[in-house]
């Protein structure tokens, strides 16, 4: 009869590496099953000459292995070395097939049928050979090359190459292909958002690096609609965009093998196909004597996986009371709290009490508690103020907070224990939209803004959870009308986040169609098909919903609804959103009037279609004019109309004066259409691409909602890059000017009437100062409002918010 060892490790990465080295120092009977020819696999199809970085870098590595930040062969080769130096029992090309047995006799059968027993199973098999597949039009047709893997990036030459997904996998292997410029390959990363949630800060700041030198092209807010032959089309924030492609690298991430580990006995959090194992605080499945650590455990950053190894095999040795080794991190994090608690019992706590958290394993919560902070509020605390910076996220643990009044009496609108508040930061860098008070003593769990949204990306429970709240806090504010979230309920449950296409229809006149859809992001515009032409009835911009005309007649649809850019739309069950109308006389009452205006304006124009045909094509063209020109994604837009404008520049002098001296517009560069000319200058969209990669956090939404750089700044250019208007310049700080007292004393500075800009940048003092970003702030904090607008002497200037665009298109026709 066979040997029984004592522990059973499958798959020779970091973890499993580190966990058959730590047996073999303590004398455990063990096997290292591997089944390549070679040690850690994950490691070994890095591609060549990859840096392998070692973070977190405040966490301490136990394994009896070394590991140093450095280059993917020196790493290997000092694993190979130190493996056969420790005489770890290792048995390359064994693939397990199946495991059976229990805790103390398993059986692990391998492809070549030979039987292995052990008492103990450690699975360290990764994720890696599981990718998520590219699943679009061709993808499956062999238009061009599609792989999901990169070996050598030296094997590639005058290519057109399209990294999709940019994680640090992503990211890595367009820098690679991007590195030497004499391969002639044109290098294009695609993002399917504007934040890089799963990389790390360093490889995202290489990769900006790269595309402000021109060595690649980065895409955001993208996503792969089809393949054609030598060709990628994408959808991107302003509709399709087609890119020449001779070879797709796809690196969007990888699932757990779940087919194999479920048969092992192995249950997991969720029926999601990227969750993971349920694992307790010792890695222990629900198999007992199975275990799992590395990336299968939800750990993928080599040092936890190696850390890992090591504490499993203590455990299983009977070492009980050892602690992992970002122990001492976390009890710091916990140490002020007047509650006390071991680290597991906090971690288990919060775990169960936050709903969002709750499929998270005691393992993901360690990592995400290294990332954020909890911390502790007594009655009436105020834990932060209406329009106070922010953009981290809260989870109340236990107690719960109240909206106050300005008077410190309760709104009435109570967020609980287990639920979120700040979820707005989530969207983009906008101040707080309340003030949030405790109203009993509190617990609450802050997290960052990026660590959430990693959050979400790598744990679909999380972001469902995130969503539905989001969801009715959205519906909540936008409808009002005495609404209390036990109203939502039946429409909730009915909810569905669409993503649409700029361009995409969301539905057609003439169809048959009851659904209403709440604009969550973007905007779409209204049209009506008048004489055998579309012709533009309405913007409507976030924060609105359409479809519910059809909801008390035949349902056949009466209008066309698109985006008019990349947007989401909350799709919500017609006939549960009627009987929420029917419930709320005030909400219905609210509705109708809403269903009247766009009744009136339809039939207003059907009406003078025939006399006054020029008139409605004017209106239309000018309506889908400002639309195609940012209208669509702005809050606040500067138009002028070239009928009024006498070319005197006092808006450009008037911003300069304002601003150091600083121009933030371009009067001539912009485009123009019939009379209304659309500027260079910012539209403060209402999610700022500026605000994706900065990386001091240097852009804020200020409470008038404008878009602002703060001092911070350090230059980087990602913003300009991000922006799709051309709106922001690197400009070099120019000094500030002596006070007019100084001037009239000492002669400093320039006296009434001379240009402040050119005595800045005159005295200088020879010294070169650093480029910053510069942009329109709306005048933020100068009385008055905006300079452009105040120094026109003719009106030309104006300066309008989403709901006062189609004004502009409507005076263009009753002029006509």
């Amino acid at each position: 009869m066979a040997d029984t060892y004592r522990i059973a490790i499958v798959g020779s990465g970091p973890a499993g590496l580190s966990a058959a080295a730590h047996a073999a120092k303590l004398g455990l009977s063990h096997i290292l099953l591997e089944k390549t020819d070679h040690l850690s696999d994950t490691i070994y199809k890095y591609q060549k000459g990859k840096h392998v970085m070692a973070t977190p870098s405040q966490l301490v590595l136990r394994a009896d292995i070394e590991f140093d930040a450095g280059k993917r062969e020196k790493i290997l080769g000092v694993w190979d070395d130190q493996t056969a130096a420790a005489k770890v029992n290792v048995r390359l090309k064994s693939e397990v097939k199946t495991i059976t047995g229990a805790k103390g006799g398993f059986t692990l059968t391998l492809t070549d049928k030979t039987e292995i027993k052990a008492e103990n199973i450690i699975l360290a098999i990764g994720t890696q050979g599981n990718p998520n597949l590219l699943r679009c039009t061709g993808a499956d047709q062999n238009h061009l090359e599609l792989q999901y893997q990169l070996d050598d990036p030296g094997e590639y030459v005058d290519e057109h190459i399209t990294v999709i997904g940019a994680g640090d996998a992503g990211i890595e292997n367009a820098l690679g292909l991007a590195a030497d410029l004499a391969q002639g390959n044109v290098v294009s990363i695609i993002n399917r958002t504007a934040d890089f949630s799963r990389a790390k800060g360093a490889n995202v700041k290489l990769l900006m690096q790269a595309a402000d030198e021109g060595r690649m092209n980065v895409v955001t807010d993208a996503s792969p609609n089809r393949i054609e032959a030598g060709h990628l089309i994408l959808d991107t924030r302003d509709g399709e965009a087609r890119i020449k492609c001779d070879r797709i690298i796809a690196r969007m991430g990888s699932a757990a093998p779940r087919k194999f580990i479920e048969e092992c006995g192995i249950e997991f959090t969720s029926a999601d196909r990227e969750a993971f194992p349920k694992l307790s605080p010792q890695f222990e499945t629900t198999n007992p004597g199975i275990f799992v650590i590395g990336a299968l455990a939800g750990y993928p950053l080599i040092k936890h996986c190696m850390n890992q190894g090591y504490d499993i095999v203590e455990f299983i040795s009977g070492n009980l009371d050892l602690k992992p080794a970002d122990e001492p991190i976390l009890e710091g994090k916990f140490a002020n709290l007047p509650i006390r608690k071991s680290v597991d019992g906090w971690l288990d706590f919060i775990r169960t009490n936050v709903s969002i958290l709750n499929d998270l394993s005691p393992l993901q919560m360690r990592e995400f508690m290294l990332d954020s902070d909890v911390r502790f509020y007594g009655k009436n605390d105020i834990i932060f103020e209406k329009n106070a910076p922010g953009s981290s996220l809260f989870c109340i643990a236990q107690g719960s907070v109240d909206i106050p009044l300005p008077d410190g009496r309760s709104t009435g609108i109570v967020i609980p224990e287990g639920s979120i508040f700040g979820e707005v930061g989530l969207v983009s860098g906008r101040r707080r939209g309340s003030t949030i008070r405790s109203i009993a003593e509190t617990v609450v769990v802050e997290i960052p803004r990026n660590a959430i949204l990693k959050l979400m990306a790598s744990v679909p429970g999380v972001k469902r959870a995130v969503t539905r709240i989001s969801t009715e806090r959205q519906l909540l504010q936008m409808w009002q009308s005495g609404l209390q979230s036990a109203d939502l309920a039946e429409v909730i449950e009915t909810a569905e986040i669409k993503g649409i296409r700029a361009g995409e229809v969301i539905f057609r006149e003439g169809e048959e169609g009851r659904d209403v859809y709440v604009i969550r992001s973007g905007s779409v515009v209204v049209e009506k098909s008048i004489g055998g032409k579309p012709v533009f009835l309405s913007y409507i911009p976030a924060g609105n919903y359409v479809g519910e005309l059809e909801l008390f007649d035949n349902g056949i649809r009466k209008q066309t609804v698109r985006a008019a850019v990349k947007s989401e739309v909350i799709k919500l069950e017609g006939d549960a959103f009627k009987r929420l109308l029917e419930a709320k006389p005030q909400f219905f009452a609210k509705a109708k009037a809403a269903i009247g205006e766009r009744e009136d304006l339809a039939s207003f124009i059907e009406a003078k279609k025939d006399s006054f045909a020029s008139v409605v094509d004017m209106y239309s063209s000018v309506a889908n004019f400002l639309v195609d020109n940012g209208v669509g994604e702005a809050t606040d837009v500067l138009l002028i109309d070239e009928n009024l404008c006498v070319g005197c520049d006092n808006c450009e002098k008037a911003c300069a004066d304002s601003h150091d001296g600083i121009s933030r517009l371009d009067r001539e560069a912009g485009r123009t259409f019939a009379h209304l000319h659309v500027p260079t200058s910012c539209r403060h969209c209402e999610h700022p691409h500026c605000m994706a990669d900065c990386p001091p956090t240097a852009i804020h939404r200020g409470q008038d909602g404008e878009v602002y750089i703060d001092n911070t700044c350090i230059g980087c250019g990602n913003c300009q890059r991000n922006c799709p208007y051309g709106v922001i310049r690197m400009e070099k700080e120019p000094p500030k000017k002596p006070s007019l007292w100084k001037w009239f004393l000492f002669g400093q500075g320039p006296g009434p009437g001379e240009p402040s800009h050119e005595w800045a940048y005159a005295n200088a003092g020879g010294v070169e100062k650093a480029k910053r970003a510069v942009k329109c702030d709306m005048c933020s904090g100068i009385e008055g409002g905006p300079s452009c607008v105040r120094a026109c002497p003719t009106g030309a200037a104006i300066r309008v918010a989403p709901e006062e665009f189609l004004t502009v298109a409507r005076l263009q026709r009753d002029d006509a």
